[in-house]
């Protein structure tokens, strides 16, 4: 949380900008995906083999190794040889797994509100630009 405070580019931080939240950016771009996000789910019970998560996800084995694939590049992902397959494994396996409980936290505390972003939520273009964004007048309560 350090780096995303210290480094905004807020009024209590000045001089630092946006682009210095490109690494944190990027992390959370990696876990945009629900499937990436279902894989990672499964490896936070243990290592499985591609074969393993296909079965548990219903998708195609070439989806299951893309996914991993992304999310080995992001190094979240280990991978070692077990015979003839693969296994996986969460990298930072305590670090993700906190990362995606305090998600979780912060999704029932705004009553799952994320779902209905006109920007992001469910049924819109998961990447629009900064022209395309939508903002819609939200009553928030100040307890």
């Amino acid at each position: 949380m350090t780096m995303l405070m210290a480094e905004t580019g807020c009024a209590a931080c000045p001089g630092v900008t946006p682009p210095a939240l490109a690494p944190a950016a990027a992390l959370f771009h990696g876990l945009s995906d629900p499937t990436r996000l279902a894989i990672l789910q499964h490896l936070s019970s243990g290592e499985h083999r591609v074969r393993d998560l296909t079965e548990q996800l219903g998708l195609a084995q070439s989806t299951v190794s893309a996914h991993l694939g992304c999310l080995r590049e992001c190094g979240l992902v280990a991978s070692r040889p077990h015979g003839r397959a693969s296994l996986f494994a969460l990298r930072v396996a305590p670090e993700l797994v906190d990362l995606l409980v305090a998600a979780e936290q912060l999704l029932a505390a705004t009553g799952n509100a994320v779902e209905l972003c006109p920007n992001y939520g469910t049924g819109t273009d998961l990447d629009p630009g900064p022209a395309d964004l939508t903002t819609r007048h939200i009553e928030v309560d100040n307890q």
